[in-house]
């Protein structure tokens, strides 16, 4: 029912999910581009849409009062950045062989704004965890929401990046001045 609902408000609002791949049932799944505040929302109505449950992974101020509860109801995952994430990445990496199902929605850009390059957890984590990663966007000039390619890291970061960035690079945010260049540090 939440799926059939959510099919419709995206198509009320034009848009349109696309599952491009066949689901895993584990993996580090990217959120790019992430230029407005509109890309969650509509997140939510396009995994719902697709029927895929998932996690995500928020700055820890969005779990305060009063939207906390709201928010862990949603599948989110508090990360208190101010700390590195180290402790995050070795938890969550414990979550993947714990879990048969896990699908976990990590921001490489770690903000709507524009940023010199993404942060490389989503690719530590998936690669000790041995999960693939799945490349979900939000192309706002197409109105669609999507999950179009799953990777397994090879661990040679250079030839994955390249993959990663050929894969974005037809598919703009909303704001496609705000987006980080597909690079690590």
């Amino acid at each position: 029912m939440m799926q059939t609902l959510s099919r419709s408000i995206l198509k009320t609002l034009g848009w349109q999910a696309e599952l491009a791949v066949q689901m895993v049932d584990k993996c580090v799944l990217v959120g790019a581009p992430h230029t407005t505040n509109w890309d969650f929302p509509l997140a939510i109505l396009g995994m719902s849409a697709m029927g895929i449950k998932f996690n995500w992974v928020g700055k820890h101020t969005l779990f305060r009062w009063p939207w906390g509860f709201f928010m862990r109801l949603l599948g989110g995952i508090p990360l208190d950045r101010r700390s590195g994430g180290a402790g995050f990445a070795i938890k969550t990496v414990e979550t993947f062989h714990d879990l048969d199902h896990f699908v976990l929605a990590i921001a490489p850009e770690g903000t709507r704004h524009k940023t010199d390059y993404w942060k490389a957890g989503f690719y530590k984590i998936a690669t000790k965890s041995n999960v693939p990663i799945a490349l979900g966007y939000v192309d706002f000039r197409k109105k669609k929401i999507g999950i179009g390619k799953i990777f397994m890291p090879t661990g040679d970061k250079v030839k994955d990046f390249a993959l990663v960035r050929d894969f974005y690079s037809n598919k703009p945010g909303k704001y496609p001045e705000k987006q980080g260049e597909i690079r690590l540090r």
